[in-house]
């Protein structure tokens, strides 16, 4: 009890602790809620309003990938709104430094490649952002565990299945794998059995409201996969 009161202390008053507590935070807000929701869309407003809806319904972990248009903008609202409600605003697919960069600068605390960049990582750690490393082979998950990444993205996680991570914890247990790609409540069970720390959801829940533009299914959604999780977790 003593010690956890002092470190408070000291984190309120010495910035650079209270943000590595803040990196600690997010980091276990990915593993408790278990899920990384990654908002895919062609339309600015569209994304926005997917994110919304999946924080309401419980999502506590949002990948916006670079492709969306105005990314830096969303992120920058959403991590306003958000951020110290306990939500993790992230940037995805960034391929260098210099992306890294700009995403933190519009206030990220998450980011996401789809394959292995140390200068990514590097960035990250210097600024205490969550870093979730993509990687397939042992050599590339190996690589990204060296150069720091918080968390390896196994991508495109589908093509190889849930025995592939039980097969690769045998040698690399220590390594936290986060499966995107394929990721259903039908089936997110046999990811979290296989060793996962938690998954990436996709298009089960981002498009969810395609058919009729009602963002009540994406809380909807978001919400029935949080469950799923929750009652494998048990």
């Amino acid at each position: 009890m003593g010690l956890t009161i002092k470190f408070e202390n000291v984190a309120t008053k010495n910035k650079g602790i209270s943000i590595m507590w803040k990196k600690l935070e997010n980091l276990k807000a990915i593993y408790e809620s278990g899920m990384v929701v990654i908002v895919r869309s062609d339309d600015s407003e569209d994304a926005y309003k997917i994110a919304e809806a999946a924080i309401a319904g419980g999502a506590r972990a949002l990948e916006i990938p670079f492709a969306v248009p105005g990314v830096l903008d969303l992120v920058k609202g959403l991590s306003r709104k958000y951020s110290k409600q306990g939500v993790v605003i992230g940037v995805g697919t960034v391929l260098d430094a210099e992306n890294a960069s700009a995403a933190l600068l519009a206030g990220a605390e998450m980011l996401v490649s789809s394959s292995f960049n140390a200068d990514m990582i590097c960035m990250a750690n210097r600024y205490q952002a969550v870093t979730i490393s993509g990687a397939m082979s042992p050599t590339e998950i190996a690589s990204s565990m060296a150069a720091g990444a918080d968390i390896v993205k196994l991508f495109p996680a589908d093509f190889y299945g849930p025995k592939y991570v039980k097969t690769l914890r045998a040698p690399m247990s220590t390594v936290p794998i986060v499966p995107f790609g394929g990721v259903t409540p039908e089936n997110v069970g046999e990811w979290l059995a296989a060793g996962c720390v938690a998954v990436g959801a996709g298009s089960y829940i981002t498009k969810a409201h395609k058919a009729d533009g009602d963002y009540a299914k994406v809380t909807k959604a978001a919400e029935t996969f949080l469950s799923a999780i929750k009652k494998v977790r048990g």
